[in-house]
């Protein structure tokens, strides 16, 4: 059941049939093998007139850190790349595989409510 307006996009450097199933199940989009992870995030920007503030991105390695300008507010879980951390907006409890996107999700539900 949707409980906000929030939107969701997946974004990959690899190509896991796992990663697959679970965002066709939760009806998220995925994008994956994308090797330029901010084009396609810019790319997604454009599309859907989005400006910086409206966007929120997740990541948890070195290959993440060329997003975090492009969004709001960068997000990363706790046992992400020390570097990573140092730069995100945000360090979660949770980390990652471990219920780091719950834990960001309750967060904006709850700040959405």
């Amino acid at each position: 059941r949707e409980k906000t307006s929030v939107e969701c996009l997946v974004i990959s450097k690899e190509r896991n049939p796992v990663v697959e199933a679970r965002c066709n199940k939760l009806k998220i989009p995925v994008l994956q093998a994308v090797d330029d992870k901010a084009s396609a995030l810019q790319k997604v920007i454009k599309e859907k007139g989005l400006v910086a503030n409206e966007v929120i991105f997740m990541g948890n390695d070195t290959n993440d850190l060329p997003c975090f300008p492009l969004a709001g507010f960068s997000v990363c879980p706790q046992d992400a790349h020390y570097e990573v951390s140092r730069r995100a907006d945000l360090v979660l409890e949770k980390n990652g595989g471990r219920g780091a996107v719950r834990e960001l999700c309750d967060i904006l539900i709850s700040r959405l409510q």
